[in-house]
């Protein structure tokens, strides 16, 4: 069985090598999606055997489907991967030596993802495992549509879960962190107006049968429950429920930074966002003007709905095509 491999890219070079040679054993084809970046990542990719194409960037999802929907994939599977991601030893024998006997129902892979962080594997606070369907036979998947969180999708058969080392373990320091979740945390929040105020077209194709149980389920309890909730009492409450419930205090001071930080601060800054962004639009009824006051508010382009090209969604586990 034949493996493509995709990684995005922006500034990766203290990433990228490790990420590479993880997956060397048994992918055929890498194909490295760069989005500009001048710290001598294309050429490390380039090195490795990798094939490096430059792509504009304007969220993971879509530059992701970018390739998935313009690049030559020859591989019979797919891989998405992170370059701060590593596949283990252990899991990329297991891709290879089960991934041919797999029967032809099955069209995806889910992998047990764990967080290295500070150097130290949290193990707790509902971290591990996390399960992400990341390996697909290629034409029966593609990536959500959405500014955040967003999950691979197949359609055309079921799914299994592979166990093995699958990490994300990213080297760079605490600023990075942090400011890479401001980042985030205005993305979701662009994703949770949309929630409220129907600005543009949702994807609704996450299940478990599409994905992962798991993710499905996540994406449910924070769009029916946790977003209803004031954020000054939804975030609080999160950061407990994770880290005396679900043990996150067995992780050590590392994990009390990595717990406080993830799931109390960035959950706080998010509802804070949403708060500030709807009170900017509050007196703006079109959706076309709220788009493009958040759009300038937040450096990203939004579309309103009527504007918008329709996504694809699922019925009886099938996957519309994108229009």
């Amino acid at each position: 069985m034949s493996i493509t491999a995709i990684i995005l890219t922006y500034n990766e070079a203290i990433h990228l090598e490790r990420a590479i040679r993880s997956i060397q054993p048994f992918a055929r084809q890498i194909l490295v999606v760069d989005s500009g970046s001048t710290d001598g990542t294309a050429e490390i990719a380039r090195r490795l055997g990798a094939e490096v194409h430059t792509h504009a960037f304007v969220n993971q999802a879509r530059q992701f489907q970018w390739a998935l929907d313009s690049l030559d994939i020859r591989g019979e599977w797919v891989l998405r991967l992170d370059a701060d991601e590593i596949i283990e030893p252990d899991l990329a024998q297991a891709i290879a030596d089960r991934l041919p006997q797999l029967p032809a129902d099955v069209v995806g892979v889910k992998l047990k993802r764990k967080h290295i962080f500070m150097g130290r594997w949290v193990r707790h606070g509902g971290r591990y495992p996390l399960v992400m369907l990341r390996l697909w036979r290629h034409g029966h998947g593609r990536v959500e549509d959405r500014w955040m969180d967003e999950h691979v999708v197949v359609w055309g058969g079921r799914t299994v879960t592979f166990d093995g080392g699958f990490a994300d373990h990213n080297l760079h320091d605490l600023s990075y962190f942090t400011d890479k979740h401001n980042k985030y945390a205005t993305r979701e929040a662009i994703e949770v107006l949309n929630q409220r105020l129907g600005l543009f077209a949702r994807d609704e194709a996450l299940n478990a049968h599409s994905a992962s149980f798991q993710a499905s389920f996540k994406r449910r309890v924070k769009e029916r429950l946790y977003n209803r909730i004031p954020f000054t009492v939804s975030a609080p409450l999160y950061f407990l429920w994770r880290y005396v419930i679900q043990l996150g205090f067995l992780d050590g001071r590392s994990g009390l930074v990595y717990h406080f930080l993830q799931g109390g601060w960035y959950r706080f800054l998010v509802g804070a966002k949403v708060m500030e962004l709807e009170r900017a639009v509050a007196h703006l009824h079109d959706k076309a003007a709220i788009c493009a006051e958040l759009s300038r508010l937040t450096g990203h382009r939004l579309v309103a709905q009527s504007e918008a090209v329709a996504t694809p969604d699922v019925r009886d586990n099938r996957l519309a095509p994108r229009l």
